[in-house]
Protein backbone atom coordinates (compact mmCIF):
# COMPACT_ATOMS: atom_id res chain seq x y z
CA UNK A 1 0.00 0.00 0.00
CA UNK A 2 1.44 3.76 -0.89
CA UNK A 3 1.05 6.09 1.22
CA UNK A 4 1.24 10.03 0.68
CA UNK A 5 3.77 11.59 3.10
CA UNK A 6 3.47 15.28 1.26
CA UNK A 7 4.50 17.04 3.77
CA UNK A 8 7.69 15.30 4.39
CA UNK A 9 8.52 15.17 0.88
CA UNK A 10 8.53 18.65 0.26
CA UNK A 11 10.78 19.44 3.25
CA UNK A 12 13.16 16.81 1.94
CA UNK A 13 12.65 18.84 -1.81
CA UNK A 14 12.97 22.63 0.17
CA UNK A 15 16.74 21.20 1.71
CA UNK A 16 17.93 19.57 -1.68
CA UNK A 17 20.84 20.96 -2.04
CA UNK A 18 21.63 23.09 0.43
CA UNK A 19 25.11 22.10 1.85
CA UNK A 20 23.88 20.27 5.15
CA UNK A 21 23.31 16.39 6.32
CA UNK A 22 19.66 15.92 5.92
CA UNK A 23 18.97 14.28 9.09
CA UNK A 24 15.31 12.40 9.45
CA UNK A 25 14.81 11.31 12.89
CA UNK A 26 11.54 9.70 14.39
CA UNK A 27 10.22 7.08 16.57
CA UNK A 28 10.85 3.86 14.92
CA UNK A 29 8.79 2.31 12.06
CA UNK A 30 7.14 5.40 11.20
CA UNK A 31 8.17 5.04 7.99
CA UNK A 32 11.73 7.16 7.33
CA UNK A 33 13.32 4.42 5.50
CA UNK A 34 10.32 4.66 3.24
CA UNK A 35 10.20 8.18 2.98
CA UNK A 36 14.04 8.10 1.91
CA UNK A 37 14.37 4.96 -0.27
CA UNK A 38 11.02 4.68 -1.58
CA UNK A 39 9.03 8.17 -1.99
CA UNK A 40 11.94 10.76 -2.18
CA UNK A 41 13.78 8.53 -4.74
CA UNK A 42 11.06 8.50 -6.71
CA UNK A 43 10.58 12.09 -6.57
CA UNK A 44 14.08 12.31 -7.20
CA UNK A 45 13.86 10.48 -10.52
CA UNK A 46 10.79 11.80 -11.79
CA UNK A 47 12.94 15.06 -11.55
CA UNK A 48 15.14 14.02 -13.92
CA UNK A 49 18.34 12.07 -11.70
CA UNK A 50 19.69 9.41 -13.09
CA UNK A 51 19.03 6.08 -10.29
CA UNK A 52 22.55 5.36 -10.82
CA UNK A 53 23.30 9.16 -9.29
CA UNK A 54 21.32 7.67 -6.10
CA UNK A 55 23.98 5.86 -4.02
CA UNK A 56 21.88 4.27 -1.87
CA UNK A 57 23.55 2.25 1.63
CA UNK A 58 21.71 0.06 4.07
CA UNK A 59 24.04 -0.63 6.82
CA UNK A 60 21.36 -3.38 7.75
CA UNK A 61 22.00 -5.63 5.14
CA UNK A 62 24.65 -7.62 4.34
CA UNK A 63 25.61 -6.23 0.97
CA UNK A 64 26.25 -3.47 2.55
CA UNK A 65 28.11 -4.51 5.61
CA UNK A 66 31.60 -3.47 4.37
CA UNK A 67 30.13 0.04 4.73
CA UNK A 68 30.05 0.12 8.57
CA UNK A 69 33.44 1.03 8.15
CA UNK A 70 33.20 4.93 8.20
CA UNK A 71 36.64 5.12 6.67
CA UNK A 72 35.45 2.45 3.78
CA UNK A 73 32.41 4.23 3.28
CA UNK A 74 33.61 7.91 2.58
CA UNK A 75 36.11 6.37 0.37
CA UNK A 76 33.77 4.35 -1.55
CA UNK A 77 31.55 7.45 -2.05
CA UNK A 78 34.14 9.85 -2.62
CA UNK A 79 35.55 7.48 -5.51
CA UNK A 80 32.14 7.77 -7.23
CA UNK A 81 31.36 10.92 -7.18
CA UNK A 82 34.83 13.82 -6.31
CA UNK A 83 36.25 13.60 -9.72
CA UNK A 84 32.40 14.01 -11.34
CA UNK A 85 30.75 16.65 -12.80
CA UNK A 86 27.24 15.17 -12.02
CA UNK A 87 25.73 15.37 -9.22
CA UNK A 88 25.15 12.73 -6.30
CA UNK A 89 22.56 12.13 -3.76
CA UNK A 90 23.55 9.84 -0.64
CA UNK A 91 21.29 7.98 1.39
CA UNK A 92 22.44 6.10 4.01
CA UNK A 93 19.97 4.23 6.00
CA UNK A 94 20.21 2.03 9.80
CA UNK A 95 23.21 4.79 10.24
CA UNK A 96 23.36 3.31 13.71
CA UNK A 97 24.68 0.40 12.83
CA UNK A 98 27.91 1.90 11.71
CA UNK A 99 31.09 1.46 13.67
CA UNK A 100 33.38 3.15 15.26
CA UNK A 101 37.03 2.43 13.83
CA UNK A 102 40.90 3.16 15.54
CA UNK A 103 42.46 5.94 13.56
CA UNK A 104 44.81 4.29 11.40
CA UNK A 105 47.58 7.84 11.95
CA UNK A 106 47.06 7.46 15.83
CA UNK A 107 45.95 4.07 17.10
CA UNK A 108 45.33 5.70 20.56
CA UNK A 109 43.74 8.66 19.21
CA UNK A 110 40.03 9.25 18.89
CA UNK A 111 37.74 6.77 17.34
CA UNK A 112 36.59 7.48 13.50
CA UNK A 113 33.02 7.66 13.48
CA UNK A 114 30.20 8.29 10.83
CA UNK A 115 30.02 11.97 11.50
CA UNK A 116 33.64 12.29 10.57
CA UNK A 117 32.95 10.13 6.90
CA UNK A 118 29.83 12.15 6.46
CA UNK A 119 31.48 15.93 7.47
CA UNK A 120 34.34 14.58 5.46
CA UNK A 121 31.67 14.30 2.26
CA UNK A 122 30.29 17.27 2.66
CA UNK A 123 33.09 18.97 1.40
CA UNK A 124 32.07 17.43 -2.15
CA UNK A 125 29.76 19.87 -3.74
CA UNK A 126 28.07 18.15 -6.21
CA UNK A 127 26.79 15.72 -3.48
CA UNK A 128 23.74 15.64 -1.30
CA UNK A 129 24.00 13.51 2.18
CA UNK A 130 20.70 12.37 3.76
CA UNK A 131 20.97 9.72 6.59
CA UNK A 132 17.91 7.84 9.21
CA UNK A 133 18.16 5.35 11.16
CA UNK A 134 15.73 3.27 13.50
CA UNK A 135 16.67 2.70 17.33
CA UNK A 136 17.30 4.89 20.03
CA UNK A 137 20.27 6.56 18.62
CA UNK A 138 19.01 8.20 16.38
CA UNK A 139 15.64 8.84 17.63
CA UNK A 140 18.00 11.09 20.79
CA UNK A 141 19.58 14.16 19.78
CA UNK A 142 22.84 12.69 19.42
CA UNK A 143 22.76 13.01 15.69
CA UNK A 144 21.48 16.87 16.25
CA UNK A 145 24.53 17.42 18.31
CA UNK A 146 27.40 16.21 16.65
CA UNK A 147 25.85 18.11 13.26
CA UNK A 148 24.59 20.83 15.70
CA UNK A 149 24.73 24.08 12.72
CA UNK A 150 25.86 21.90 9.58
CA UNK A 151 22.17 19.27 9.13
CA UNK A 152 18.70 19.78 8.40
CA UNK A 153 16.46 17.80 10.51
CA UNK A 154 13.40 16.24 8.98
CA UNK A 155 10.98 14.79 12.02
CA UNK A 156 8.94 12.15 10.83
CA UNK A 157 6.20 11.29 13.20
CA UNK A 158 3.09 8.13 12.14
CA UNK A 159 0.34 9.14 9.82
CA UNK A 160 -1.37 11.80 10.53
CA UNK A 161 -5.14 11.19 10.23
CA UNK A 162 -5.18 12.88 6.77
CA UNK A 163 -2.51 10.42 6.09
CA UNK A 164 -4.44 7.50 7.15
CA UNK A 165 -7.55 8.24 5.46
CA UNK A 166 -6.12 8.87 2.08
CA UNK A 167 -5.22 5.58 2.49
CA UNK A 168 -7.64 3.80 3.50
CA UNK A 169 -10.81 6.03 2.04
CA UNK A 170 -14.50 5.10 2.99
CA UNK A 171 -16.62 6.66 5.78
CA UNK A 172 -14.87 9.58 7.20
CA UNK A 173 -16.39 8.80 11.01
CA UNK A 174 -15.70 5.13 10.85
CA UNK A 175 -12.50 5.81 9.25
CA UNK A 176 -11.54 8.44 12.67
CA UNK A 177 -13.23 5.65 14.88
CA UNK A 178 -10.20 3.12 13.32
CA UNK A 179 -7.42 5.68 14.08
CA UNK A 180 -8.48 6.60 17.47
CA UNK A 181 -8.08 2.96 18.12
CA UNK A 182 -5.33 1.48 16.27
CA UNK A 183 -3.38 4.94 15.28
CA UNK A 184 -0.87 5.90 12.53
CA UNK A 185 1.81 3.20 12.76
CA UNK A 186 1.99 2.86 8.55
CA UNK A 187 2.25 -1.25 8.81
CA UNK A 188 -0.56 -1.44 10.92
CA UNK A 189 -3.07 -0.85 7.78
CA UNK A 190 -1.20 -4.06 6.07
CA UNK A 191 -2.28 -6.20 9.17
CA UNK A 192 -5.09 -8.34 7.85
CA UNK A 193 -6.94 -8.61 11.13
CA UNK A 194 -8.25 -6.71 14.36
CA UNK A 195 -6.23 -9.07 16.14
CA UNK A 196 -2.95 -8.72 13.99
CA UNK A 197 -3.21 -5.11 14.57
CA UNK A 198 -3.17 -5.18 18.16
CA UNK A 199 -0.62 -7.91 18.85
CA UNK A 200 1.85 -5.52 16.36
CA UNK A 201 1.22 -2.82 18.43
CA UNK A 202 1.58 -4.79 21.41
CA UNK A 203 5.15 -6.12 20.15
CA UNK A 204 6.48 -2.58 18.98
CA UNK A 205 6.14 -1.40 22.77
CA UNK A 206 7.77 -4.35 24.22
CA UNK A 207 10.21 -5.59 21.66
CA UNK A 208 11.43 -2.37 20.12
CA UNK A 209 11.17 0.58 22.14
CA UNK A 210 11.36 -0.52 25.94
CA UNK A 211 14.48 -2.77 24.81
CA UNK A 212 15.85 0.58 22.89
CA UNK A 213 15.70 2.10 25.89
CA UNK A 214 17.12 -0.24 28.32
CA UNK A 215 19.91 -1.10 26.57
CA UNK A 216 20.95 2.07 25.23
CA UNK A 217 20.37 3.77 28.50
CA UNK A 218 21.66 0.97 30.67
CA UNK A 219 18.12 0.80 32.73
CA UNK A 220 18.49 -1.44 35.76
CA UNK A 221 14.83 -1.43 36.74
CA UNK A 222 12.93 -1.98 33.46
CA UNK A 223 9.70 -2.78 35.91
CA UNK A 224 10.11 0.76 36.76
CA UNK A 225 10.47 2.33 33.58
CA UNK A 226 7.21 0.24 31.99
CA UNK A 227 5.29 1.52 35.20
CA UNK A 228 6.11 4.80 34.42
CA UNK A 229 5.08 4.34 31.09
CA UNK A 230 2.06 2.56 31.59
CA UNK A 231 1.29 5.90 34.69
CA UNK A 232 1.51 8.29 31.57
CA UNK A 233 -0.44 6.19 28.99
CA UNK A 234 -2.79 6.02 30.99
CA UNK A 235 -3.45 9.91 32.31
CA UNK A 236 -3.45 11.41 29.25
CA UNK A 237 -4.43 14.86 29.12
CA UNK A 238 -4.22 15.24 32.80
CA UNK A 239 -1.49 17.05 35.19
CA UNK A 240 1.17 14.80 36.30
CA UNK A 241 5.06 15.41 37.22
CA UNK A 242 8.11 13.41 38.84
CA UNK A 243 6.88 13.61 42.18
CA UNK A 244 3.21 12.94 41.66
CA UNK A 245 4.09 9.59 39.93
CA UNK A 246 6.50 8.53 42.81
CA UNK A 247 4.31 9.13 45.01
CA UNK A 248 1.42 6.42 42.58
CA UNK A 249 4.10 4.00 42.57
CA UNK A 250 4.80 3.96 46.56
CA UNK A 251 1.07 4.17 47.20
CA UNK A 252 0.11 1.60 44.96
CA UNK A 253 3.33 -0.46 44.02
CA UNK A 254 5.06 -0.22 47.49
CA UNK A 255 7.54 1.51 45.44
CA UNK A 256 10.11 3.92 46.99
CA UNK A 257 11.57 5.70 43.94
CA UNK A 258 13.05 9.19 43.81
CA UNK A 259 11.54 12.01 41.60
CA UNK A 260 14.84 12.50 40.03
CA UNK A 261 15.05 9.10 38.90
CA UNK A 262 11.35 9.47 37.82
CA UNK A 263 12.10 12.09 35.88
CA UNK A 264 14.77 10.48 34.11
CA UNK A 265 12.81 7.50 32.96
CA UNK A 266 10.39 10.01 31.51
CA UNK A 267 13.21 12.04 29.40
CA UNK A 268 14.43 8.65 28.14
CA UNK A 269 10.43 8.16 26.50
CA UNK A 270 10.29 11.70 25.30
CA UNK A 271 14.08 11.05 23.74
CA UNK A 272 12.96 7.68 22.11
CA UNK A 273 9.78 10.10 20.93
CA UNK A 274 6.99 8.33 22.88
CA UNK A 275 6.07 10.75 24.47
CA UNK A 276 5.81 14.51 24.35
CA UNK A 277 5.63 17.33 27.12
CA UNK A 278 3.10 20.44 26.91
CA UNK A 279 3.93 22.72 29.75
CA UNK A 280 1.15 25.28 31.29
CA UNK A 281 1.84 28.44 30.25
CA UNK A 282 0.22 31.46 31.88
CA UNK A 283 -1.36 33.59 28.73
CA UNK A 284 -1.34 37.07 30.76
CA UNK A 285 1.78 36.43 32.96
CA UNK A 286 3.17 35.47 29.95
CA UNK A 287 5.09 33.23 31.88
CA UNK A 288 6.06 29.28 32.08
CA UNK A 289 5.01 26.92 35.25
CA UNK A 290 7.54 24.34 36.48
CA UNK A 291 4.94 21.86 37.00
CA UNK A 292 2.35 19.93 36.90
CA UNK A 293 2.27 19.17 32.82
CA UNK A 294 1.12 17.05 30.53
CA UNK A 295 1.95 14.38 28.39
CA UNK A 296 1.07 12.81 25.22
CA UNK A 297 1.80 9.97 23.20
CA UNK A 298 3.77 10.28 20.02
CA UNK A 299 0.53 7.29 18.80
CA UNK A 300 -2.88 6.49 19.86
CA UNK A 301 -2.57 3.02 18.93
CA UNK A 302 0.65 2.52 20.67
CA UNK A 303 -0.99 3.97 24.09
CA UNK A 304 -3.80 1.74 23.68
CA UNK A 305 -1.79 -1.17 23.01
CA UNK A 306 -0.10 -0.46 26.11
CA UNK A 307 -3.04 -0.43 28.28
CA UNK A 308 -4.96 -3.46 26.35
CA UNK A 309 -6.65 -1.34 24.65
CA UNK A 310 -9.31 -0.45 27.72
CA UNK A 311 -9.50 3.25 29.10
CA UNK A 312 -11.03 4.12 25.83
CA UNK A 313 -11.93 7.31 27.10
CA UNK A 314 -12.75 9.54 23.41
CA UNK A 315 -12.51 12.95 25.36
CA UNK A 316 -8.73 12.43 26.20
CA UNK A 317 -7.81 10.44 22.75
CA UNK A 318 -9.50 12.76 20.70
CA UNK A 319 -7.35 15.70 22.93
CA UNK A 320 -3.87 13.68 22.38
CA UNK A 321 -4.94 13.37 18.70
CA UNK A 322 -4.92 17.40 18.51
CA UNK A 323 -2.02 17.55 19.96
CA UNK A 324 -0.31 15.42 17.78
CA UNK A 325 -1.97 17.19 14.52
CA UNK A 326 -0.64 20.53 16.01
CA UNK A 327 2.82 18.84 16.09
CA UNK A 328 2.99 17.32 12.65
CA UNK A 329 2.44 20.60 11.72
CA UNK A 330 5.00 21.97 13.40
CA UNK A 331 3.67 24.47 15.20
CA UNK A 332 4.49 25.18 19.46
CA UNK A 333 2.06 23.80 21.58
CA UNK A 334 1.45 24.96 25.71
CA UNK A 335 -1.55 24.29 28.15
CA UNK A 336 -2.56 27.58 28.57
CA UNK A 337 -3.52 28.92 31.73
CA UNK A 338 -5.84 32.12 32.38
CA UNK A 339 -7.93 33.35 36.06
CA UNK A 340 -11.08 34.76 36.93
CA UNK A 341 -13.04 35.63 40.20
CA UNK A 342 -14.92 33.37 41.45
CA UNK A 343 -17.26 33.40 45.14
CA UNK A 344 -16.09 30.22 47.31
CA UNK A 345 -18.51 28.41 49.70
CA UNK A 346 -17.99 30.84 52.47
CA UNK A 347 -18.74 33.87 50.33
CA UNK A 348 -15.24 34.79 49.29
CA UNK A 349 -13.79 35.93 46.17
CA UNK A 350 -11.02 33.76 45.11
CA UNK A 351 -8.50 33.54 41.85
CA UNK A 352 -8.88 30.76 40.28
CA UNK A 353 -6.84 29.24 37.06
CA UNK A 354 -8.92 28.10 34.08
CA UNK A 355 -7.15 25.73 31.56
CA UNK A 356 -7.13 26.57 27.49
CA UNK A 357 -6.03 22.93 26.14
CA UNK A 358 -4.14 24.15 23.66
CA UNK A 359 -2.06 27.37 22.92
CA UNK A 360 -0.80 26.99 19.54
CA UNK A 361 2.07 29.64 18.66
CA UNK A 362 4.53 29.80 15.12
CA UNK A 363 6.02 32.89 15.33
CA UNK A 364 3.98 35.62 16.17
CA UNK A 365 0.69 34.38 15.07
CA UNK A 366 -1.05 32.40 17.79
CA UNK A 367 -4.42 30.30 18.46
CA UNK A 368 -6.43 28.95 21.61
CA UNK A 369 -8.08 25.82 20.87
CA UNK A 370 -10.19 23.35 22.89
CA UNK A 371 -10.48 20.14 22.63
CA UNK A 372 -14.45 19.44 23.60
CA UNK A 373 -15.57 15.89 22.37
CA UNK A 374 -19.53 17.21 23.21
CA UNK A 375 -20.67 20.19 25.07
CA UNK A 376 -23.73 18.78 25.68
CA UNK A 377 -24.95 20.80 28.78
CA UNK A 378 -24.60 24.26 29.61
CA UNK A 379 -21.66 23.55 32.65
CA UNK A 380 -19.71 22.15 30.01
CA UNK A 381 -19.98 25.01 27.68
CA UNK A 382 -19.46 26.89 30.69
CA UNK A 383 -15.89 25.05 31.26
CA UNK A 384 -15.09 24.97 27.38
CA UNK A 385 -15.97 28.40 26.40
CA UNK A 386 -15.19 30.87 29.98
CA UNK A 387 -11.35 30.51 29.20
CA UNK A 388 -11.60 32.00 25.71
CA UNK A 389 -12.89 35.74 27.20
CA UNK A 390 -9.83 35.97 29.81
CA UNK A 391 -7.27 35.60 27.10
CA UNK A 392 -7.25 39.69 27.23
CA UNK A 393 -6.35 39.26 23.49
CA UNK A 394 -8.26 39.23 20.60
CA UNK A 395 -5.95 35.93 18.68
CA UNK A 396 -8.55 33.22 17.07
CA UNK A 397 -10.25 30.96 18.77
CA UNK A 398 -11.27 27.32 18.04
CA UNK A 399 -13.47 24.79 19.75
CA UNK A 400 -13.01 21.56 18.09
CA UNK A 401 -15.64 18.99 19.24
CA UNK A 402 -16.87 15.23 17.47
CA UNK A 403 -20.19 16.07 18.17
CA UNK A 404 -20.40 19.67 15.53
CA UNK A 405 -22.28 19.48 12.05
CA UNK A 406 -21.11 22.40 9.57
CA UNK A 407 -18.74 24.35 10.98
CA UNK A 408 -20.20 27.61 12.65
CA UNK A 409 -18.70 30.92 14.61
CA UNK A 410 -20.62 31.98 17.58
CA UNK A 411 -21.61 35.45 19.03
CA UNK A 412 -18.20 35.65 20.52
CA UNK A 413 -16.44 35.27 17.14
CA UNK A 414 -15.32 31.49 17.93
CA UNK A 415 -14.88 28.94 15.63
CA UNK A 416 -16.87 25.29 16.34
CA UNK A 417 -15.29 22.77 13.95
CA UNK A 418 -16.05 18.96 14.05
CA UNK A 419 -12.38 17.28 14.95
CA UNK A 420 -12.82 15.66 11.52
CA UNK A 421 -12.55 18.34 9.38
CA UNK A 422 -10.18 20.33 11.95
CA UNK A 423 -7.09 17.17 10.87
CA UNK A 424 -8.34 17.62 7.06
CA UNK A 425 -7.91 20.78 6.95
CA UNK A 426 -3.89 22.25 7.29
CA UNK A 427 -4.82 25.31 6.12
CA UNK A 428 -7.17 26.08 8.89
CA UNK A 429 -4.65 27.56 11.25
Amino acid sequence: MRIKRDNYLQQLIAYRFDGLVKVITGIRRCGKSYLLKNIYKDYLISDGVKESNIIVIELDLAKDIKYRNPLILSSYVREKVENSKEEYYLFVDEIQMSDKVPNPYNSDGKKITFYDALNDLRSLTNLDIYVSGSNSMMLSSDVLTEFRGRSDEIRVHPLSFSEYYSAVGGEKNAAFDEYSFYGGMPLVLSRPNKTAKMNYLKSLLSEVYIKDIVERKGIERQDILEQVLDLLCSSLGSLTNPSKIANTLKSQWREAVSANTIRAYIGHLEDAFLFSESKRYDVKGKAYFDSPNKYYCEDIGLRNARIGFRQQEITHIMENIIYNELIIRQFSVDVGIVYSRTVNKNGNSVRTAREIDFVVNSGDKRTYIQSAYAMSTAEKKETELKPFTLTGDFFPKIVVGKDVGKRWYDDCGILHINVIDFLLDRELI
